[in-house]
């Protein structure tokens, strides 16, 4: 597996010692952080009572060479746009965030890693299979 996406919950289970995404990434050439997954991880470390704690923790995964910041471009906004209209034609809205983490994933041409059903609603994303 050459590129990953981490959501939310994959890193945050990363934190947690899960093997499956400790696995993942010790086979995986790249790890991609969507600017989105940041936004949801610090809101969750201002509702915490470790706020410094684990933004330093973030800090030091960021800087591992296999890391890299996904931010957003005008073609992530087009993925958006195909994702949410192809969501809204099935019925089956999803978080915006998300929607933005799933356009990521796709314009990287990754793997996204998430213990969340709802992305496979979504079209030509490639999904971890845990």
């Amino acid at each position: 597996m050459k590129k990953i996406v981490l959501d939310t919950n994959a890193y945050s289970n990363l934190l947690s010692g899960a093997n499956e995404v400790l696995d993942i990434i010790a086979v995986t050439d790249t790890v991609y952080m969507s600017i989105f997954v940041l936004g949801e991880l610090y809101a969750g470390f201002k509702g915490g009572t470790k706020e410094k704690y684990n933004i330093k923790v973030l800090n030091n995964f960021l800087q591992k060479p296999t890391v890299k910041i996904l931010n957003a471009t005008n073609e992530t906004a087009e993925f958006f746009a195909l994702i949410k209209n192809q969501l809204k034609k099935i019925g089956k809205p999803i978080p915006v965030n998300d929607i933005w983490i799933s356009a990521h994933t796709i314009e990287s041409g990754s793997i996204l890693v998430s213990y969340d059903n709802h992305f496979n609603s979504i079209e030509n994303l490639r999904i971890w299979d845990s």
